[in-house]
């Protein structure tokens, strides 16, 4: 049956459990490089990335995705009230009087705004107009002050204001700062010295916006700590989400996702949010209606103040936004995710990033195979590792942080690590083909050899392969008698010329000399490429015939030479023989040959030594009918008969070439 049109796991699947283990097996073995390499750059990868290592690479690749994204529109819902130089200079002292800070806060009421955040620490009074002060801050349900929970490097812990705190109007202002001093977290909620859950500025300021359509966060997963607000969710950040290695998650946190806003990156003139300076709201320079409605925050801004951080949008302290900034980009954040659904940015668990990574280690190391050009290598591997952050910046766009730096690392280390093995293996291949050819056979074979290296060799040997080849067989007459007159030296000397002399006719007739046998020469044509077709089997027989004829006027040439020198004159018998043969490497690590073995073999041996009486000049060539049969026509030949050659059964019709 045909398996023409048949799909290719039916023709796997018909095949005998033998054979389909044997090529399985062979699969493997072709392909260990790669099952090799893939997992083990994938888990120094994994080892790396959990020591750290990889960490602020991971966290620049974020910051760059939120650089890329698309610009957003500024929120509507947030205005901040900033105090600036020039406002304390006005006021002439800082902190701000309480008298001052009461005229601020009476002024944005007035305007009937939803919500006012208070991002000024006011633990102790700052006379005068403390009594007025304590007023508003009873008299204002809506207004949020701060209090600072954890103390660090930064500062210690600041007590909340005592009204605002008895009335549950307080936020944590606690900013969180990775190691390379950027934000890229926000605070929920987090615990107090006394063990009490104390929600964030912004989460404060979110609610109190939040409360007339009566959404609140609600527990949708105990387990994952999974909190629902509205029509978003959160998902409890562990210290090794993401890019992240051992963070520091007490509390409870989120990744921060702001807005990319045309101010970004911009003079701190350019505000992202609706801004207004204090001096501005106590001359009434502002709309009635400004802050109604909206989420109102008040900071500092000042340059002296030094009230600035970094996040994946700031480069250096002209463009870092100020505390009051931050607080606003959670806030936005947290109302976006509520009310219109905007995704937080989500991570994958950490058994899928591994596999992420494992996968991407095994493209880089099938890249890195042999089976392209370096050059080629390179170009797809600069288009694969474009493609991947492309597709990782796409997969951010949608919400998600996953992995772009470790497959990144992965991909090229597979890759070069693949290549370096290639070479090592083409290296140890082209040994190999050397030792087991080594001058035997001409430029034009060893060439074919090597193109065709991955079909031919493994484990370091010539694959045995049945094929049909010619064997030429050739022997010198009298070299018995010759050795007996004439000193080891001399023989060696004159031996060897001879052998030279011949080997170097086979060679320039695209033969392989497979051995010397004392003075015997055994060549093959049609080895180690296989032949399959009849005009190329002809085509090597006709080539050795030629190369017998050429070695018959080569011994003329040589037997005038020797004569002039005193030295020894041969005739030579050559038996060429066509058929199938077993070719291949034979032998052991140490000592390793490549031979061809058969009937074929046996035959021309017996030609070569066949009726030794038989006259036939300075070179005697016989050949089987195989071979008369692909010669016919391009030599002059006459049939010696039917004979029954010395260890055969059959007899066969013999030819002599004539020359």
């Amino acid at each position: 049956m045909s398996h023409r049109n048949v799909p290719l796991f039916q023709v796997f699947i018909r095949q005998s459990p033998e054979v389909t283990a044997k090529k399985i097996k062979q699969v493997l073995w072709e392909w260990r490089g790669v099952f090799i390499t893939a997992p083990t750059v994938a888990l120094l990868i994994l080892v790396l990335r959990s020591l750290g290592v990889l960490q602020l690479l991971e966290w620049a690749t974020l910051d760059l995705f939120f650089r890329w994204r698309p610009v957003e529109p500024t929120d509507s819902r947030i205005a901040i009230v900033v105090i600036n130089e020039a406002d304390i200079r006005r006021a002439k002292t800082w902190p701000i009087s309480d008298l001052v800070l009461a005229q601020l806060l009476e002024t944005i009421k007035s305007h009937q705004p939803a919500a006012i955040g208070l991002d000024i620490y006011r633990d102790l009074p700052v006379e005068p107009g403390q009594d007025r002060l304590t007023e508003v801050f009873t008299s204002t349900p809506n207004l949020i002050g701060i209090q600072k929970i954890t103390g660090d490097a930064h500062g210690d812990s600041v007590n909340p204001p005592a009204q605002l705190n008895e009335l549950g109007q307080v936020g944590a202002a606690d900013i969180l700062l990775d190691s390379d001093g950027r934000i890229r977290r926000i605070l929920l909620s987090l615990k107090d010295k006394n063990d009490k859950t104390i929600y964030s500025f912004p989460v404060k300021l979110a609610l109190e916006y939040l409360k007339p359509q009566g959404i609140g966060f609600e527990l949708l997963d105990r387990e994952r700590f999974k909190l629902g607000l509205g029509k978003t969710s959160f998902v409890r950040l562990t210290e090794n989400d993401g890019g992240y290695v051992g963070v520091d998650a007490g509390g409870i946190q989120i990744l921060s996702n702001p807005r990319n806003h045309l101010c970004r990156n911009q003079m701190p003139h350019c505000h992202v949010f609706d801004t207004v300076s204090m001096t501005d709201v106590l001359e009434n320079q502002v709309t009635p209606d400004f802050f109604r409605d909206r989420v109102v925050l008040i900071g500092s801004t000042a340059a002296s103040l030094k009230d600035r951080f970094f996040t994946s949008y700031s480069n250096n302290w002209v463009t870092a936004p100020a505390g009051v900034e931050v607080h606003a980009d959670a806030v936005t954040q947290l109302l976006s995710g509520a009310l219109e659904g905007r995704r937080s940015i989500s991570v994958w668990s950490d058994p899928v990033e591994g596999v992420w990574i494992f996968i991407w280690s095994g493209v880089g190391a099938i890249l890195g195979w042999r089976f392209l050009r370096i050059r080629s290598k390179i170009m797809i591997l600069a288009l694969v590792s474009g493609g991947s952050i492309g597709g990782g910046f796409l997969v951010f766009l949608a919400g998600w942080w996953i992995p772009i730096v470790p497959p990144l690392l992965a991909l090229i280390s597979s890759a070069v690590a693949m290549v370096g093995y290639t070479a090592y293996i083409e290296s140890e291949n082209r040994q190999t083909v050397m030792n087991l050819l080594g001058q035997h056979v001409s430029p034009k074979i060893a060439q074919a050899v090597w193109n065709s290296r991955h079909e031919l060799l493994k484990e370091g040997q010539i694959l045995g392969q049945q094929m049909t080849a010619t064997v030429l067989f050739t022997d010198l007459q009298g070299f018995t008698r010759i050795t007996e007159q004439t000193d080891a030296q001399t023989l060696m000397l004159w031996l060897n010329e001879y052998m030279k002399a011949m080997a170097a006719i086979v060679l320039e007739h695209d033969g392989v000399v497979d051995k010397f046998i004392g003075d015997a020469i055994m060549a093959v044509f049609g080895v180690p490429i296989p032949r399959t077709h009849s005009d190329e089997i002809a085509a090597e027989a006709i080539a050795a015939v030629a190369c017998a004829i050429a070695m018959g006027k080569k011994l003329r040439s040589l037997n005038q030479q020797w004569q002039a020198q005193g030295r020894p004159t041969v005739a030579m018998r050559v038996g060429i023989s066509t058929g199938n043969v077993f070719a291949g490497s034979l032998g052991s690590r140490q000592r390793l040959n490549y031979t061809v073995l058969g009937d074929t073999v046996n035959v021309a041996a017996r030609l070569e030594s066949y009726d030794k009486t038989l006259e036939g000049g300075v070179c005697r060539i016989l050949i089987g009918e195989e071979t008369y049969h692909y010669i016919q026509g391009k030599f002059p030949t006459q049939c010696i008969g039917s004979v029954q050659l010395k260890g055969r059964e059959q007899p066969v019709n013999i030819y002599q070439v004539l020359t």
